[in-house]
């Protein structure tokens, strides 16, 4: 048999295989009546708005695992009983195409094996959807979807970055392991009611997990548990760490990622246990509930304040440096957020602004460059907007893609009603300022959309006689990006912004005319005061 006839002969079994996957067997109707049972009652949170959840479920040179089929079922079902969702599952790799994705609020990738598609487009489709603020979920065989199996042959490692890890090895598939709650308090948690064991076929996931990228929920608790019960391995399962995360969460720009390892058996969506659990998951994925996400290697009782007080504080714009380099300075100075700007070159080898006319190519390397320092984009200043409406278009689709949260502006632009429009379209915020007295703002924005506010510059309005508390007070919930320096007293700002429940995007530090050694000294004193409010907080609680 020559290359070329067994090339023609493997297509064949690839389709095959993809075939045999798309025609599962029957579900059990005791296990799907035992199901129905362990389903929850309601929905952890009321939804904001009507949800959407793709299911994906498609496997390639793989039958699939049975629990799939389960799985799909029990989220269909789930959906409808607590309102929280609606699912719809799919094997066509033409739903990511753009105007598809557009229907759904995420992604659920059901225990895929294989490379599920490898049309770039719809790659980059999918990493536009997540980065952008879709969701992506995955359990067990997610680890090594868009691999080349068998094998898992790496075929798409940003996939990998997204979903967290990497690999399917593993003992037997009715492991007993107990787990360790890293993250108690964590939302998705509190079904567990602070203790949780499991028998199933646990995955050891190797890079690009790591803890500095992700929100570990909960791993193996290695004095409680044998690592060496049941049969021989399959595959390399010692990690030198040490750590083997079971479940985890994190942000992908604007994205919400989910992975579990737990969805090998069928009895697992029958589970009313693992089933809350999921919903949870779920929930988050798509939204609407709430959960902190920074890597649990990152955590310091200054970031726990933060996240307590959904505070999140950030580099105002490095000028002088490129993009890259202002993402190593913001890392360098423990700062997980930060803004950019459109004057600012990407790199040294990449001459182009940060702007609509970066390529593809230029967006993956920046997301790169993001992820491998731990900060993320929230920001992007603007010296104006665009007037033409198509160029403002691509303005916002931009932001949107580079997961950016809030546009930045000195002025009001011309065209407030198409920015307006564009705000809630795309779920982006614009920033006014700094400059102009708060009266004065607060007063044209008083009918605009509640997207659109101020850059609040705290420094500018003390040197103009402006009190910062009663700035807040004229602004409210319009004070989008609050921006500090050395001269500001912190303590009574944040207390004022704390009582009156106003969560700005971003707390912004401006670099000072030293080269930035002025900025280490504002980051301790905005993290002191957030402690201490936390602190008061839980006095009076």
């Amino acid at each position: 048999m020559n290359a070329r006839t067994l090339s023609q002969v493997m297509g064949l079994l690839s389709v095959a295989m993809v075939s045999l996957a798309a025609a599962p067997k029957p579900l059990d109707p005791a296990a799907v009546k035992k199901m129905e049972a362990a389903l929850p009652e309601k929905a952890i949170v009321a939804p904001a708005r009507p949800r959407r959840l793709l299911i994906f479920d498609l496997n390639v040179n793989y039958g699939g695992h049975p629990s799939a089929a389960y799985a799909n079922e029990a989220f269909r079902l789930m959906g409808e009983k607590t309102g929280a969702f609606q699912a719809v599952v799919s094997r066509e790799a033409a739903v990511f195409e753009p105007q598809s994705l557009k229907k759904f609020d995420a992604v659920f990738f059901n225990n895929n094996v294989g490379n599920l598609f490898t049309d770039a487009k719809l790659r980059q489709s999918l990493v536009e959807f997540v980065y952008g603020g879709g969701g992506l979920m995955g359990v067990h065989g997610t680890t090594v979807a868009f691999t080349q199996w068998p094998g898992a042959k790496e075929d798409w490692p940003e996939f990998g970055l997204m979903i967290g890890g990497r690999g399917a090895n593993h003992r037997d598939s009715n492991e007993h392991v107990i787990a360790k709650l890293d993250d108690a308090e964590s939302p998705l948690n509190r079904c567990f009611e602070g203790r949780f064991e499991y028998r199933d076929e646990i995955f050891r996931v190797h890079d690009p997990y790591s803890r500095k990228r992700l929100r570990v929920l909960m791993s193996i608790d290695l004095e409680k548990t044998d690592l060496n019960q049941g049969g021989p391995p399959r595959g390399a399962i010692v990690r030198a760490d040490n750590d083997y995360a079971l479940a985890w969460i994190r942000n992908y720009g604007r994205g919400r990622t989910f992975y579990c390892t737990i969805a090998h058996n069928p009895p697992v969506f029958s589970d009313p246990l693992m089933l809350r659990f999921y919903l949870g998951a779920a929930q988050f994925v798509l939204g609407d509930l709430p959960a902190p996400t920074t890597p649990s290697e990152l955590l310091t009782d200054a970031i726990r304040a933060h996240e307590k007080l959904n505070w999140r504080l950030g580099a105002a714009v490095f000028a002088d440096m490129t993009l890259f380099d202002a993402i190593d300075r913001a890392a360098q100075l423990g700062l997980l957020y930060m803004a950019a700007a459109d004057s600012q070159p990407i790199s040294g080898g990449i001459a182009r602004r940060f702007g609509p006319g970066c390529s593809s190519d230029d967006m993956r390397e920046i997301r790169m460059k993001l992820d491998s320092a731990g900060v993320r984009l929230l920001a992007w200043s603007m010296a104006q907007l665009p007037e033409d409406e198509t160029k403002l278009r691509e303005t916002f689709e931009f932001a949107r893609k580079m997961g950016i949260e809030v546009i930045i502006t000195k002025a009001p632009p011309q065209q407030l009603e198409a920015v307006e429009r564009l705000c809630d379209e795309h779920d982006i915020r614009l920033a006014i300022g700094p400059g102009g007295t708060p009266r004065r703002l607060a007063a044209a924005l008083k009918d605009r959309s509640v997207r659109i506010g101020a850059y609040g510059d705290v420094g500018a309005w003390q040197s103009n006689g402006i009190n910062p508390i009663d700035a807040v007070g004229m602004l409210k919930s319009r004070l989008i990006v609050v921006q500090a320096g050395e001269a500001v007293r912190m303590g009574p700002l944040l207390a004022e912004l704390r009582s009156q429940s106003i969560t700005p995007v971003m707390f912004a530090v401006q670099p000072p005319a030293d080269g930035g050694r002025g900025m280490g000294r504002v980051i301790e004193t905005f993290n002191a005061a957030a402690m201490r409010l936390v602190r008061e907080g839980t006095k009076q609680e």
